[in-house]
């Protein structure tokens, strides 16, 4: 029997202000209908319309720009041992081991990053461990915590608006995903790809990120119109993806491909060094991840079982510490069995 041709990878880009501000029923359904159609064949998408004003972005560029431009010194002093929050300088963390695979160089990711979140005391009606959490440290740095506050309270609601689009799209009631995210662990991760800007040739094992799926539900990403994330497409070959012009990256995480039976896609990507004409440009990128309630338990929906063999569920913690162990600690992660495969899959593929 022939086989259809892979149609060619993209990105779509989606209006979401329709289901977010008041559409028509015709219109509302158009989104919820596209954001399904970009989950299953791609797990990524670009949205417009997520209402977050310039300034706030502005902001957070500004906020990024002030701390990694600091004294390396004086950027360890930030270091929380341990914890998915505070500093975390260039070279320490292998997010390939996140899911179980070592990276063929031996090399850790050469990026550097800075990461803040929610604390168990933003709700004080809940008996919450902070050590689901983490406690945040600021940087001294003027506007800091303000303009990085400003933007993570945004990049909140629009991730919270694109879960009620998705209860849409799969059928589940409104208060679906608030009864496995109304205390999520929620976390901005600020990175800065630290290679100085200039010539350089490579050897071609340098990472920026190393491939990776994301932990949780959804991520929201903005980052700068550079080269260098690339995403993994269905026929196995790495496509380079760049923010257009007002729109944020959005992509599934882990847990969300469990509740769908993997029908909705979590995306392998990474971030080569962003070269252009043989020239490090300089490439940020700030990501919110929703990951959930730790005491969640995450199973496939009732309705959206593959054909494979069924995820086991577990809870947000658990699958989030060995997510964490793998990327922050060198402990490679057992459980990842589908997402290892399709690292190596993609590896002899793509090269």
């Amino acid at each position: 029997m022939d086989r259809s041709p892979e149609p060619p990878f993209d990105v779509p880009v989606i209006d979401i202000s329709a289901a977010t501000g008041g559409g028509s029923p015709r219109e509302v359904a158009a989104v919820v209908d596209a954001v399904d159609d970009a989950c299953r064949r791609v797990g990524f998408m670009q949205i417009r319309g997520h209402g977050i004003p310039d300034s706030v972005t502005h902001g957070l560029a500004d906020a990024i720009d002030a701390f990694f431009g600091l004294p390396i010194d004086a950027k360890k002093t930030w270091r929380v041992a341990g914890a998915n929050r505070g500093y975390s300088p260039p070279a320490s963390e292998s997010l390939s081991l996140s899911l179980g695979v070592a990276a063929a160089s031996g090399m850790n990711d050469f990026f550097e990053a800075y990461n803040v979140g929610v604390e168990a005391a933003s709700f004080p009606d809940l008996d919450l461990s902070e050590s689901d959490y983490g406690t945040n440290v600021w940087p001294q740095v003027e506007g800091f915590r303000s303009q990085v506050q400003a933007y993570f309270d945004e990049a909140s609601r629009v991730a919270r608006a694109l879960t009620t689009i998705f209860a849409a799209a799969l059928g589940v009631p409104d208060e679906f995903f608030p009864s496995i995210a109304d205390h999520s662990i929620d976390v901005l991760r600020m990175n800065n790809y630290a290679l100085p800007e200039g010539t350089v040739t490579l050897d071609g094992d340098l990472t920026g990120m190393g491939e990776h799926t994301d932990f949780g539900i959804v991520t929201v990403l903005w980052a700068d119109q550079v080269a260098g994330l690339q995403v993994l497409g269905s026929e196995r070959q790495w496509h380079d993806v760049a923010p257009v012009d007002d729109a944020l990256l959005v992509n599934l995480g882990d847990l969300t491909a469990r509740l769908t039976g993997d029908r909705w896609m979590s995306t392998l990507h990474r971030v080569k060094p962003p070269i252009v004409d043989g020239t490090i440009r300089r490439r940020r990128s700030a990501a919110f991840f929703h990951d959930g309630n730790p005491d969640a338990v995450v199973s496939t929906l009732r309705g959206w079982e593959g054909e494979g063999i069924p995820y086991e569920p577990i809870t947000v913690r658990d699958h989030i510490a060995a997510k964490l162990a793998g990327s922050r600690q060198g402990t490679s992660n057992s459980g990842a069995v589908r997402e290892a495969d399709r690292v190596r899959s993609a590896v002899r593929s793509a090269g």
